[in-house]
């Protein structure tokens, strides 16, 4: 729906500000790197509904790691994103966008985008086991997201933006890794490097983030679990000893 949105009833006038090339050309792959990065923010709201419904206690009896837990959350959405961005890229073929540079690098291009979709989901995996609700992880996940993806050169050149806003949007994540999808449809490569490296950057930091978080959620369960199971038996002991003083005084009575 975005898609057809961008390019029938807004691509008119926002088109005017790539007037070199057909608007669908510069639109689509802002287009794959925003299907990417808002279907990122599903990891964290994932992760804290299983919090709230206490599945990550019952995690901690199961042979298994922390990040083994946490990556096959992150790799299933990575799958689920793929499957979004090959849906809209049929969508976009239908309507007239072509790969200029060949199949090879079209296929690039699209991995590129679930990769980056699959290091924004560790920044969304960090947010939902710091949160701990559904509602906050919604909320805190997109909070911050809207701004960086529009804030970009995904829909409109990075040049028509108020000065301070271009310094800002010339070095986001998002402006670089669009301009490397436009490099891998047929361009030069000055971009991608720089893709590559905020993707890097971006899974070093919140993969060592998200496991220590995880391991302190399953800790913090355990511990709330035993806490629990303590005051639970002191109540059965305090009542047991209360049916024995009944009994008692009945008895001599």
């Amino acid at each position: 729906m975005i898609v057809l949105l961008f390019t029938y009833v807004l691509g008119g006038a926002i088109g005017t500000a790539v007037p070199d090339v057909a608007y669908i050309d510069f639109l689509m792959p802002g287009i794959f790197i925003q299907v990417a990065v808002f279907g990122s923010t599903v990891t964290g709201v994932a992760l804290a509904d299983d919090m709230q419904k206490g599945l990550i206690e019952r995690f901690r009896s199961l042979p298994m790691s922390p990040s083994a837990a946490l990556a096959g959350r992150t790799t299933g959405d990575l799958v689920r994103g793929s499957f979004v961005v090959l849906l809209i890229t049929v969508v976009a073929t239908l309507i007239g966008f072509p790969f200029h540079a060949g199949p090879v690098k079209a296929v690039a291009a699209l991995a590129l985008a679930a990769l980056f979709g699959f290091s924004f989901s560790w920044i969304s995996a960090t947010i939902g086991l710091v949160v701990k609700d559904v509602e906050s992880a919604q909320a805190a996940g997109f909070v911050w997201v809207f701004p960086l993806v529009f804030a970009s050169s995904a829909f409109v050149p990075v040049a028509t933006m108020p000065g301070w806003l271009q310094a800002f949007a010339e070095i986001s994540p998002v402006t670089v890794t669009v301009d490397s999808v436009l490099v891998l449809g047929g361009g030069l490569w000055e971009h991608l490097w720089k893709s590559l490296a905020w993707i890097a950057g971006i899974l070093i930091v919140f993969v060592r983030l998200a496991i220590n978080r995880y391991r302190k959620a399953v800790s913090d369960a355990h511990d709330w679990g035993s806490a629990h199971d303590i005051a639970d038996n002191d109540r059965r002991r305090a009542g047991h000893r209360r049916g024995k003083d009944v009994r008692r005084r009945w008895s001599r009575g």
